[in-house]
């Protein structure tokens, strides 16, 4: 049985490692939820021309299309009651400057990561580049643990022929290098998308999760109290739902966490290969590819460098966590 939730918890919360990774994945997911509002090209709330502009970062009301706040700055007039609530950094992911400084700046009081080679701050396209890495990997995995999940308990629970089909379809699957077959996939492709490269890391990655749910499904259909279950009449689908699932989650999170991991640092590189995210989009593996073009511009090597490791990091850490506390071996008896 894996352990119940105030005992996971207490476990995480012992490692101090593991509390700072997880500290540091809140305040990037945060970053990535609110990034519209920390990074923008117009105001988070704006009383211009006698009209009042709610969270025009988002909305983008057709009276400011030619509006940004640099100009907007200019035009204010206090005297007629205009006032400006600015983002913690005054420019937009893709905004380019109408008059190019020899690109890339270095990092300045005005761009404090510098910028690209086309002009746009770099800490602009770091905070929304958050958003598109975290969404890859969190729905990526996501689609990989459920069709993993569904493959694995019923090749595991049903056996027969259900599991001859399921494991050769696992032995096809593995049998294709996955960053290769991910790179195929999105070469053929006329235009990728941010869902495509969801859809192709989900959907090229089920069989880690199916191999693994599958053995543990086998393991967990011979216990007593599956046994018991049967013998009192629940059917298939309520030992499955009560009783296989439910003693599945451990390893599955453990799975995730390492996972989510994987899949950010894939997205990157398809990115720093040119088959992520398609142009202007930011992303942290489109801004690390400028490097290449730019090598003495360090910043652009550093800045999307040190958040992927610290990302990375977190993430294996929060793993291997998750994997020690619900391991029954590793775990801490007193806790």
């Amino acid at each position: 049985m894996i352990a119940r939730p105030p005992s996971l918890w207490r476990a995480l919360r012992r490692r101090r490692l593991c509390t700072a990774a997880l500290a540091l994945l809140g305040v990037l997911g945060l970053t990535a939820l609110f990034a519209d509002l920390l990074a923008s090209d117009l105001p988070v709330l704006l009383r211009f021309g006698g009209e009042t502009y709610v969270l025009p970062s988002l909305t983008r009301p057709a009276a400011l299309r030619a509006h940004d706040n640099q100009r907007l700055r200019k035009e204010l007039v206090a005297d007629r009651g205009d006032w400006a609530l600015m983002p913690l950094c005054p420019f937009g992911p893709e905004q380019q400057p109408e008059i190019l400084r020899p690109p890339p700046a270095s990092p300045d009081r005005t761009h404090w990561l510098g910028t690209d080679d086309r002009g746009r701050d770099v800490f602009a396209r770091l905070v929304h580049g958050s958003r598109v890495s975290l969404s890859v990997g969190l729905v990526s995995v996501a689609i990989s643990v459920l069709c993993g999940l569904l493959l694995g308990v019923a090749a595991g629970y049903f056996r027969g022929r259900t599991d001859f089909v399921i494991s050769r379809l696992i032995e096809l699957g593995l049998t294709f290098p996955t960053f290769v077959l991910i790179l195929v996939v999105m070469g053929l492709r006329e235009r990728s998308s941010l869902l495509a490269i969801m859809l192709v890391l989900g959907l090229t990655r089920w069989t880690d999760v199916a191999r693994l749910v599958r053995a543990e499904a086998l393991r967990i259909r011979e216990l007593d109290f599956v046994l018991a279950a049967r013998a009192m009449g629940a059917g298939p689908l309520h030992i499955i739902s009560w009783h296989v699932v439910p003693n599945l989650l451990g390893p599955v999170l453990v799975y995730a966490g390492f996972g989510v991991a994987g899949a950010i640092l894939t997205e990157s590189a398809l990115s720093f290969l040119g088959f992520g995210v398609p142009p202007p989009t930011a992303s942290w593996g489109e801004v690390l590819s400028q490097a290449m073009e730019h090598p003495e511009s360090w910043w652009l090597t550093l800045c999307p460098g040190a958040l992927l490791f610290l990302t990375i990091t977190a993430l294996n850490l929060v793993a291997e966590a998750l994997r020690d506390a619900t391991d029954p071996r590793l775990r801490d008896p007193a806790g």
